[in-house]
């Protein structure tokens, strides 16, 4: 409950005993537990706090009251953290409708690329925490990545742009055994944008697969994400075996695990620690036909 409101397991204590906010249920050696309806109402409670309403004001109001201010501040008040907070509300109530509203009201007022970048992965980070200290269950992770999935595919079919003869092509996979997509799709969106070429090669690729690929599409550069495999001690061997097969590409990595590694690649790796890197290098080497 801490990890997910953000509010202390003693100052929720306190609240309980002094406002009656909630009444948690009891095991029978008396250890507290929560049920569903009391985390959303405790998400709900810490939100309002968070944003200056007094936690006596908020006691005196009902579940669906402060539901509805919940949202109201969600979208008046666009502050990236209070949009990172409405998201994980979103999740735990498994609430399409709000999600939606959400993605739709920061990507009118600040596009969708920043939508992703400064919103949407900072909830994901969070989220990562969560998983990890089993505070949300694989239906709620998999309902949210779902419907944050179905945003990128949309954003980078609508990136219909003309391509110069010029124009730089990239293969974006994961390799063998990663299953973490979300990161090589928003890569496919910033790459498509900048009017170069994205062939989005997709999960778990053996490296012998790109073989082929090499042959057909002669990519001027490779794009991999790393988050979980290879794993960290076998990140150099795969960076050398990739660079074995293929000595005069160029490969572009990104993920944990390549941070983790970054000091011993070679020079010839380029490491791209964040998305404004990633734009950057996009946008140096892209060929726009307009120019």
């Amino acid at each position: 409950m801490e990890q997910l409101s953000g509010i202390k397991a003693h100052t929720l204590r306190i609240w309980e005993q002094r406002y009656n906010i909630i009444a948690p249920q009891r095991t029978e050696t008396n250890i507290r537990y929560y049920d569903d309806a009391d985390l959303r109402q405790i998400l709900n409670i810490a939100y309002l706090n968070q944003n200056g309403h007094k936690i006596s004001k908020i006691a005196a109001l009902t579940a669906d009251q402060a539901a509805d201010m919940v949202a109201q501040i969600s979208t008046s008040n666009l502050a990236y953290h209070n949009q990172v907070g409405a998201l994980v509300i979103a999740m735990v109530s498994l609430d399409e409708d709000r999600f939606e509203k959400i993605i739709a009201t920061n990507t009118l007022q600040f596009g969708f690329e920043q939508t992703m970048i400064n919103i949407v992965y900072p909830f994901l980070q969070k989220i990562g925490v969560l998983w990890q200290t089993g505070s949300i269950n694989p239906a709620q992770e998999h309902f949210i990545t779902y419907l944050i999935r179905q945003k990128i595919v949309v954003a980078i079919d609508g990136q219909v742009l003309p391509l110069s003869i010029q124009a730089k092509r990239y293969a974006l996979f994961l390799p063998e055994g990663e299953l973490h997509e979300l990161t090589l799709l928003f890569a496919t969106y910033i790459i498509k944008s900048r009017h170069n070429k994205a062939i989005y090669l997709g999960q778990s690729l053996p490296m012998n697969d790109l073989v082929s690929v090499n042959e057909i599409l002669k990519p001027d550069y490779f794009l991999a994400v790393m988050s979980t495999n290879p794993a960290k001690k076998d990140v150099v061997p795969y960076v050398a075996a990739f660079r074995s097969l293929f000595p005069n590409a160029t490969l572009l990595l990104a993920g944990s695990q390549v941070m983790r590694m970054r000091d011993k690649l070679p020079p010839e790796v380029i490491v791209l620690e964040s998305f404004e890197a990633l734009i950057a290098f996009a946008e140096i080497n892209s060929v726009n036909p307009y120019r």
